[in-house]
């Protein structure tokens, strides 16, 4: 396993992300840098963070969204309090940013990016883009997840 130094150029390094293509419809990351900021958990939060607060490349956006979505599966707390960093892309047209930011908001559903995600919804409804995979599944699932928690157990008689 490699140990990254944050403060070397080829931690930062962005060339090596691949995203989707016509023949392959998933973003490839580099996995040894995603296992690393992964165990850190709680820890790794304020410097990606910072990495989804200053950058504007579409590629690194999407490694680090991946990377916050693996840590919420691995049980890192505290990703919630990050809506404020990740509403930052709440207008993106990006496909790839949209899929991964829906995929976020469905697991830690803070209450605030419920209408985001209709937004987003409605303007990919409206200005259709051809694209490798299709966001909406995700943004749609998000929104099916909200609904979903914010009634279970109500009695629908």
């Amino acid at each position: 396993m490699y140990n990254y130094d944050v403060t070397r150029p080829q931690f930062n390094r962005i060339s090596d992300i691949q995203m989707p293509t016509p023949q392959r419809n998933y973003c490839v990351f580099d996995q040894n840098k995603v296992d690393f900021f992964v165990k850190r958990k709680e820890i790794a939060l304020p410097y990606l963070s910072g990495v989804l607060s200053r950058s504007n490349d579409e590629r690194q956006i999407t490694e680090t969204l991946y990377i916050v979505d693996r840590m919420i599966d691995n049980g890192t707390k505290g990703v919630d309090k990050m809506y404020p960093v990740l509403s930052r892309f709440n207008m993106t047209n990006s496909p790839n940013i949209q899929t991964f930011l829906a995929g976020i908001y469905r697991k830690i559903q803070v209450p605030d990016a419920f209408g985001p995600l209709v937004a987003m919804l409605i303007r990919n409804a409206q200005n259709p883009c051809p694209t490798c995979f299709d966001p909406n599944e995700e943004i749609g699932g998000a929104i099916l997840a909200y609904l979903s928690d914010r009634f279970k157990g109500s009695n629908p008689h």
